[in-house]
């Protein structure tokens, strides 16, 4: 072996480069394993960055098309120059992939651009992107590969014409017709995306509702909205296949219950059912991790394997697969490793859908709350009453607030609105402390803020809401 770390990292994604950055902080000997050239998974490369600036660039392009001229601002010429949209979401992808690289470097962590695998206990083999391969020594092992999307049998993705996200934020010309395959996070914002900028996009979902996992007010409003923004659903209804022809796709589809198949013409079709963990070719089976049938790795709450000495987080353990809680994960394991407390609360990791208006929720939804049997009480602020959203004419969407019938405690927040995805932040302190409702609704808001519809959620749970 030409080398030993106290601590091994495969996968340079938000759980893993997090993990690196708090392991060389805390003194420990690193190394973060990376198959891509470039740091920061799929987060960085072609998911979380990239979708956010084409979503940003669209929406000015909206608004510019949509809602200027009601503004009293006039606008002519508008164009979609989508090579120079490219172009910027490319350097935002390039710098933050190379700030990612710079802080390995000031934290003394050894980059390796390879594929890891675990060879022996305590042994990593990497496969080296410049070619050849070198073994390495760990006392401690992180497994942070992370997740790649999942498809449906018999359908080939060529990432040309029929994409996941990867070619959904490299599409060389704007669709005519899109046809997407799931109404989950990434469809919406993908779809999203390219509606916007001039495509006829089709959402298939085989569920009845649209955003697993959402209050379900929030899926039923969000989607008349998504509606009114030109997206068309296909609820209850399955993919059985896609045909490529020479000048378009055939995508065959047919009640999710039985029923006539039919056929649906698309130039490009995203397939966005969902992520499965990157777990195969690992070498787990070498020194017996233990693994599910869903290529989950089973882990402690701690995130300990079955094997001393191994240790895993983010998309390939259980627990909700976004960014912000792979690097929570990493940060955890990492003071662990260094003998210090280290935890991660998972009904307590925010969701966020950035399509516009952006969709985000903590803590418990309705439904939950009564399979569980626990009483509480509503609070509910439309942001149409809310003074900085009428003036900057965003009065979609609503805040709601689920607290306990007995003791007040927040045990859930959805909202629905322009620039929401920010505003949680707020819930996910006032969560972390068990704040009450109450506590929300007597903490002083500035004026005029989108943040006061919050406050007046809180208000209402109890009944006092004090603006229209």
């Amino acid at each position: 072996m030409s080398e030993t770390y106290d601590v091994v990292i495969i996968g340079g994604g938000p759980g893993g480069y997090n993990c690196a950055i708090r392991c060389g902080q805390l003194g420990l000997k690193t190394a973060i394993i990376e198959m891509r050239d470039t740091l920061g998974g799929t987060c960085l490369n072609v998911g979380c960055i990239p979708s956010k600036a084409l979503l940003h660039a669209s929406e000015y392009y909206a608004a510019a098309k949509n809602d200027f001229e009601g503004m009293g601002i006039e606008v002519s010429g508008l164009a979609v120059n989508l090579e120079k949209m490219m172009a910027q979401k490319d350097e935002a992808v390039k710098g933050l992939t190379e700030g990612v690289a710079f802080l390995m470097k000031k934290n003394k962590v050894k980059h390796y651009a390879g594929k890891g695998k675990i060879v022996g206990k305590g042994e990593v083999e990497i496969e080296l992107n410049a070619g050849g391969t070198e073994n390495v020594g760990a006392k401690n092992i992180v497994i942070a590969t992370g997740s790649e999307p999942a498809s449906l049998p018999g359908i080939e993705i060529d990432e040309e014409r029929i994409v996941t996200n990867t070619g959904a934020l490299s599409l060389k010309e704007i669709p005519k017709k899109l046809t997407l395959i799931g109404a989950g996070v990434i469809g919406l914002e993908m779809g999203s995306v390219w509606s916007r900028l001039g495509s006829e996009v089709t959402v298939i979902e085989f569920l009845d509702h649209i955003m697993p996992g959402a209050d379900a007010e929030i899926s039923k409003q969000s989607k008349r909205i998504f509606e009114k923004q030109g997206l068309k659903f296909r609820m209850g209804t399955k993919v059985t296949g896609i045909e490529k022809l020479k000048t378009k796709l055939k995508v065959s589809v047919e009640p999710a219950k039985g029923g006539d198949e039919e056929q649906l013409d698309a130039d490009v079709v995203i397939m966005a059912i969902g992520r499965k963990p990157y777990t195969a070719g690992l070498g787990l089976e070498t020194i017996g991790v233990g693994v599910n049938q869903r290529g989950v790795i089973d882990t402690t709450d701690h995130f300990k394997t079955n094997v001393e000495g191994v240790w895993a987080i983010g998309d390939c353990v259980a627990g909700p697969m976004l960014a912000h809680k792979a690097e929570d994960d990493g940060a955890a394991v990492a003071e662990l490793i260094a003998g210090k407390a280290g935890h991660v609360d998972y009904d307590l990791v925010p969701s966020v859908v950035y399509t516009s208006p952006e969709i985000a929720w903590v803590g418990k939804n309705e439904q939950q709350l009564k399979d569980a049997g626990i009483k509480y009480k509503t609070g509910k602020f439309p942001f149409m009453a809310n003074s900085r959203a009428r003036c900057n004419h965003e009065t979609e969407g609503f805040v709601k607030i689920l607290a306990d019938a007995t003791t007040d405690e927040i045990l859930g927040v959805h909202m629905l609105g322009v620039g929401v995805g920010e505003l949680i932040g707020e819930i996910c302190v006032a969560m972390e402390f068990k704040a009450s409702s109450e506590d929300v609704a007597r903490t002083c808001h500035a004026h005029p803020t989108l943040s006061e519809a919050i406050r007046q959620a809180a208000m209402g749970v109890e009944g006092w809401t004090m603006q229209m």
